[in-house]
């Protein structure tokens, strides 16, 4: 049997030794909003009658926020292309 979502989330979580308010703060620079006890339905065991699922969305928007966390935001394409014609029309 493979991982599942929360599984996934829980290691994560350890592996770069977050709260839960880190984690809302991440998912909020992507715009998506996860409360406290939601996280913590997350992370119960399986058998807990509070445990909840982490479906692809949660994990995902999670994701695309630690990136940003991790890396910053992506520069604006725009901004990179106008800085290239520039360089090009100094040449």
């Amino acid at each position: 049997m493979g991982l599942t979502n929360n599984d996934i989330f829980k290691k994560l979580r350890v592996a770069h030794k977050l709260r839960d308010d880190d984690i809302v703060k991440i998912c909020a620079l992507v715009d998506f909003k996860v409360s406290k006890s939601e996280l913590g339905a997350f992370f119960r065991n399986e058998s807990h009658p509070k445990y909840m699922e982490c479906k692809d969305q949660i994990l995902r928007n999670f994701l695309n926020g630690l990136i940003i966390h991790l890396r910053g935001p992506m520069p604006d394409k725009r901004e990179k292309n106008i800085s290239n014609k520039e360089i090009k029309q100094g040449s």
